[in-house]
C-alpha cells in the first residue's frame, strides 16, 4: 500500500485529500504543521509527500529542504501561492510537481499516479546483465564470469 504524507494547515484540505485517497487504497498520515511533518516523515517514511507552502510554524521550503536532506519520496507541492516565483523556488528546491489551489481532484490525483509511477520505475533495481544459453555479462562490472562450458 502507497503511504501519502499529507502537509496542509487547512482542515478541510487534509480531510478532503485523506477521504479521497484512503478510499483509492492509500495509507494516508497527516499533519498540520512543518514540525509535525518532519516527525511523521521520520516515524513513517512516506512513498510520496503532499505539501503545502504555508504552514503556520515553518516555511514549506524549509520543509522540503528538511525531507530533501534524507527522503527521496518525490514531493508534489500543493499551494495557493500562484505566483511563478514560488513554482520556480519550490520547484529548485526539489519539489517533483506543483498544484495550485484551488485544485480539481481528479487531475490532482492522475498526477499523484505519475509520481508514484516515476518514483516506482527509478527505484527498481536495473540489473546491467546480459544473459544467454554461453555467457553471462555483468555490465556495471565490465566482466563476465568464467564459467566451464557446457557439454551438450
Amino acid at each position: 500500500m502507497t503511504r501519502v504524507l499529507v502537509i496542509d494547515d487547512e482542515p478541510h484540505i487534509l480531510r478532503a485529500l485523506r477521504i479521497n485517497l484512503t478510499v483509492r487504497g492509500y495509507e494516508v498520515i497527516t499533519a498540520s504543521t512543518g514540525a509535525g511533518a518532519l516527525r511523521a516523515a521520520a516515524e513513517h517514511p512516506p512513498d510520496v509527500v503532499i505539501l503545502d507552502l504555508g504552514l503556520p510554524d515553518i516555511s514549506g521550503i524549509d520543509v522540503l529542504a528538511g525531507l530533501r536532506g534524507w527522503l527521496t519520496a518525490p514531493v508534489i507541492v500543493l499551494s495557493a501561492r500562484t505566483d511563478s516565483s514560488d513554482k520556480v523556488e519550490a520547484l529548485d528546491a526539489g519539489a517533483d510537481d506543483y498544484v495550485t489551489k484551488p485544485f480539481g481532484m481528479d487531475e490532482f490525483l492522475a498526477r499523484l499516479r505519475a509520481a508514484v509511477r516515476r518514483n516506482a520505475a527509478a527505484s527498481e533495481v536495473d540489473q546491467p546483465v546480459v544473459e544467454t544459453d554461453a555467457f553471462t555479462v555483468d555490465l556495471a562490472a565490465k566482466k563476465s564470469p568464467r564459467t566451464v562450458p557446457k557439454c551438450i
